[in-house]
């Protein structure tokens, strides 16, 4: 029985992997590596994809330095500057995406956090949404604390997302301004008022195979069950501008090692996704079952209609995961 057999064999007995396993998980044969993380996904998940959209609701001028990062205000990109957005232009956007059959909307903001105002803003605007639309709201307003996330609670919100971006050793590379214990917090902060919470990170930012495999075990830990896998889009005026994109092989090896760590997870493809030959059609038969649909926040993404098309080829039903 091949390595990839004998971990499938342990997590179906209720077992977890250990964080060696997946270390020489990591380099096991690819076409097996895939098939069995797929083989995992069936077990835990059946043929459920979870399908979300994002608006961004707040752009630029970030007080946050991540290298990785369009709207930070210490890179140059020339990306898109606004205050929050007003109801009525996020009200829409919820209200198209529910017709389209989207399971859920999350607004996204840049900077370090919303003011306690901002935050009451928002709370208006997502009320709003519960009334009129049938879609279940996200948010991502950064490093919020327990009362600004009952507000958010209380208002409607149905999850939280905040990423953790990288490993806790590789991310004082990625960023100075906040800490991965910043990061941790604010995760658990929005766990204690009940919230359910998203959390992920970026493939490409020049991790090692174990800083991917450490931020995994990390989400277990923090009991994580949505995780983006963001892949890099190396931006002009970022420092990680030169770096070198990830292959399509090195998505679907990244997110079947997920789908050893965090078998019963939704594991998502996020923001980079268009970038991929086939826009993630390997990776969805490689462990993935959830994806961010529409566009990214400063990047095209791919069409809800098409993803919806792909996803009845692959015999996936669109409802809610984890909940």
């Amino acid at each position: 029985m091949s390595f990839a057999k004998e971990l499938k064999k342990k997590l179906l007995l209720g077992e977890q992997i250990t964080r060696p396993e997946a270390i020489t998980l990591y380099a096991q044969p690819l076409k097996e590596l895939c098939e069995t993380a797929n083989e995992i996904r069936e077990h835990f998940c059946s043929n459920s994809f979870d399908i979300c959209t994002i608006i961004n609701g707040k752009s630029g001028r970030c007080s946050e330095n991540c290298r990785f990062c369009a709207q930070s205000a210490h890179n140059h990109t020339g990306a898109d500057e606004y205050p929050l957005l007003s109801t009525k232009e996020i009200l829409t956007q919820a209200k198209l995406n529910d017709d389209k059959g989207v399971l859920r909307y999350s607004i996204v903001t840049s900077g370090k956090r919303l003011s306690d105002d901002e935050v009451d803003k928002m709370c208006e605007t997502i009320r709003m949404i519960k009334a009129q639309t049938g879609i279940s709201v996200c948010v991502s307003f950064g490093l919020l604390n327990e009362e600004q996330y009952g507000k958010l609670k209380e208002a409607g919100v149905s999850r939280v997302h905040n990423n953790l971006e990288t490993s806790r050793r590789n991310f004082p590379n990625i960023c100075t301004t906040h800490t991965f214990d910043d990061k941790v917090a604010a995760i658990r902060a929005a766990q204690s008022v009940g919230f359910t919470v998203c959390s992920g990170g970026i493939m490409g930012l020049g991790e090692t195979v174990e800083d991917r495999i450490d931020m995994a075990f990390t989400l277990c830990e923090l009991g994580i069950k949505s995780v983006p896998v963001n892949m890099l889009n190396p931006i002009p005026g970022t420092p990680f501008a030169q770096n070198k994109k990830l292959t399509a092989d090195d998505m679907c090896r990244i997110v079947a090692v997920y789908r050893f760590i965090l078998p019963d997870a939704s594991i998502r493809l996020a923001g980079g996704r268009g970038l991929l030959p086939d826009k993630g059609r390997s990776c969805f038969l490689s462990g993935a079952n959830a994806a961010i649909s529409g566009d990214m926040l400063t990047t095209a993404g791919i069409t809800v209609e098409t993803d919806m098309q792909l996803l009845k080829e692959l015999e996936y039903e669109v409802r809610y995961c984890n909940e």
